[in-house]
């Protein structure tokens, strides 16, 4: 059995045990968020219904908070001495997949 989730932005197929890397959510290691299905797999049976999906329950635990890679902008305009430089690191979360109860 699989899901699609709707998590931080994206769509990801996610199956129990399966550990994912999102945008930043909030919560501590430990705590358990629900994920939004979008479709449900299940052998045979394929649910996209919305009324059937809302009865659906996707859990996932938070594994720990993650920065992305380190991304420079410069921004440089010629002939006038103007020189920006500045970085960012994407606030990320690590979480695992725990349960898909239908």
């Amino acid at each position: 059995m699989y899901a699609i989730v709707r998590a931080g932005g994206r769509q990801e197929k996610v199956s129990v045990g399966d550990v994912l890397i999102i945008d930043k959510v909030n919560g501590e290691a430990g705590d358990s968020i629900d994920l939004t299905p979008l479709l449900l797999v299940d052998g045979e049976t394929i649910t996209s219904d919305a009324d059937k999906l809302a009865k659906v329950t996707v859990k996932a635990e938070v594994v720990k908070a993650e920065k992305g890679p380190k991304i420079t902008i410069i921004k440089y305009k010629n002939k006038t001495g103007y020189r920006k430089r500045q970085g960012h690191r994407q606030p990320l979360t690590r979480v695992k997949v725990t349960s898909i109860e239908s």
